[in-house]
């Protein structure tokens, strides 16, 4: 059926289901019981494994050729994919949902710096202002995390941020090349690395249930379906979808486990939405 669908109404489509199942990712993580690193292995390997047996139904006989052909590009791909996984879930166990989701949101302004640095790509003047908009009003909720105590995770959040827009710029700089390999080998590097920390891989009660399904539903799947969806839409398309995770994220966190954002974190989050929401409609119409 989505087959016979026009491309616009295909990648929105696949983008929009991807976002809605990744938008309760932040509040499995908050009801699941198992420690930092034991869930950090868990959300490298159980996506791991689902998305490299897609992959391997995909390729066939070419499963290798692909994962060779990843390149130089795809090896720092891998690096950067693995961080920006590891970071979330430590920004997330530091601070406030919302505060993680509104840094990761930073990801497409940061990307555009990037992009003016290493591919010589300058942005225009609606760009530049929604970059200092978008920094201004980070400086303000990291001013009021260093008062509550929460900057190591908005810093985690920072960084997450930064390896998705490195990301983005490896993925445009090799547009040639299908890095979706270099993705699962990320996940891959993320168990590997979280071995060396995991205290137990017990799952115990509730997350015997929330982990499989958190790292399935709100991991794997949309991995593979916002992963597909660039290829039908434009990228500040895939942006716009993108700003459902960091408003109904929070929400989830709040109704289930009443975790309230700070006043500050709300008005520089409604900022750095807005802006970025008015940014990508520009950047569409210019389209």
């Amino acid at each position: 059926m989505i087959q016979n669908l026009p491309n616009q109404q295909k990648g929105s489509l696949l983008a929009f289901i991807g976002v809605v199942l990744i938008t309760p990712d932040s509040l499995f993580i908050r009801l699941a019981n198992i420690e930092t690193w034991g869930m950090i292995f868990y959300r490298g390997t159980i996506p791991f494994v689902v998305v490299l047996i897609g992959l391997l139904l995909f390729y066939k006989k070419n499963f290798f050729n692909a994962l060779i052909s990843i390149g130089y590009p795809g090896i720092f791909y891998v690096l950067s994919f693995a961080v920006c996984n590891i970071t979330f879930i430590i920004s997330i166990q530091n601070t406030n949902v919302a505060n993680t989701l509104i840094m990761v949101a930073m990801a497409p302004m940061l990307s555009a710096i990037l992009a003016a640095i290493f591919l010589k790509e300058a942005p225009d003047k609606k760009t530049w202002i929604a970059i200092i908009i978008t920094f201004l009003s980070v400086a303000y909720i990291f001013y009021d995390s260093i008062q509550l105590g929460n900057f190591l995770g908005d810093f985690f959040g920072f960084i997450t941020a930064l390896g998705l827009a490195i990301n983005a710029n490896l993925a445009r700089y090799a547009k040639d090349r299908d890095l979706v390999p270099s993705a699962v080998i990320g996940k891959l590097c993320v168990a590997i690395f979280a071995l060396f920390f995991v205290e137990s891989f017990e799952l115990t009660k509730n997350d015997l249930i929330i982990v499989p399904l958190m790292c399935v539903m709100c991991v794997a799947i949309p991995f593979v379906l916002v992963t597909i969806a660039p290829r039908f839409i434009t990228a500040a398309e895939v942006n716009l979808f993108f700003l459902l995770e960091v408003i109904l994220g929070p929400v989830w966190v709040w109704l289930v486990v009443k975790e309230q954002p700070s006043l500050e974190t709300i008005l520089g989050g409604i900022v750095i939405i807005l802006t970025i929401a008015i940014h990508s409609f520009m950047a569409l119409k210019k389209t």
